[in-house]
């Protein structure tokens, strides 16, 4: 089984990429949906509100990803933290559907996740597939998307990897900078070379 990587940072359009793939019969592993599960885990969810504070919990008991995500995009090390309580159990549920598709006989699959290359994802996947974007269609989409300002979509920016650091792991750079159609296109293209392989 052909194991891709598909990464991209916020607001590139990588989910965009994730959907052409299923429109493509190419089963995807979403780390959001993964990440989004993970706080089921009561256990984890009780440490995430003790490290963080009480100001990231709804009345209802449930986390507000919302207030969550305002405290890390601006403090590294509380960033660093969440990751450090987060992505162990994302990354063994992820290994553990990537195991499944296996198991089914799946020929190619894909694991979507932002942080594919920091969270050391690369020798699990046969091939890296980077979407990129111009900045200012980033900040855009970024803006748009989160209902936020030009200096927090930034600020989100700023707090991952480049993409230029991102460009050296990657077997495939697709931009995404342009319409759907001509992604669209890219990823096809794409496409019809792995299946090649």
């Amino acid at each position: 089984m052909l194991i891709l990587g598909l990464t991209g940072n916020i607001g590139c359009g990588k989910s965009s990429v994730s959907t052409i793939f299923m429109r493509n019969n190419i089963d995807i592993v979403d780390a959001d949906i993964v990440a989004r599960q993970i706080f089921d885990d009561k256990v984890l969810l009780n440490e995430v509100f003790s490290t963080f504070g009480e100001s990231i919990k709804n009345d209802d008991g449930s986390l507000n990803r919302k207030a969550l995500g305002n405290i890390v995009f601006n403090d590294d090390e509380k960033l660093i933290a969440l990751n450090n309580l987060t992505h162990p159990k994302i990354k063994e549920n992820i290994l553990s559907k990537v195991e499944e598709y296996k198991n089914q006989g799946k020929n190619i699959i894909a694991i979507d996740a932002a942080l594919l290359i920091e969270d050391d994802y690369l020798p699990y996947i046969d091939k890296l597939i980077l979407v990129t974007c111009r900045q200012d269609v980033q900040i855009n989409r970024i803006m748009l998307r989160d209902n936020c300002t030009e200096e927090d979509a930034i600020s989100r920016i700023n707090s991952q990897m480049s993409q230029d650091n991102k460009k050296q792991f990657a077997d495939y750079i697709i931009d995404n900078s342009n319409s759907f159609e001509e992604l669209e296109q890219r990823v096809l293209q794409v496409i019809n070379i792995l299946q090649g392989e």
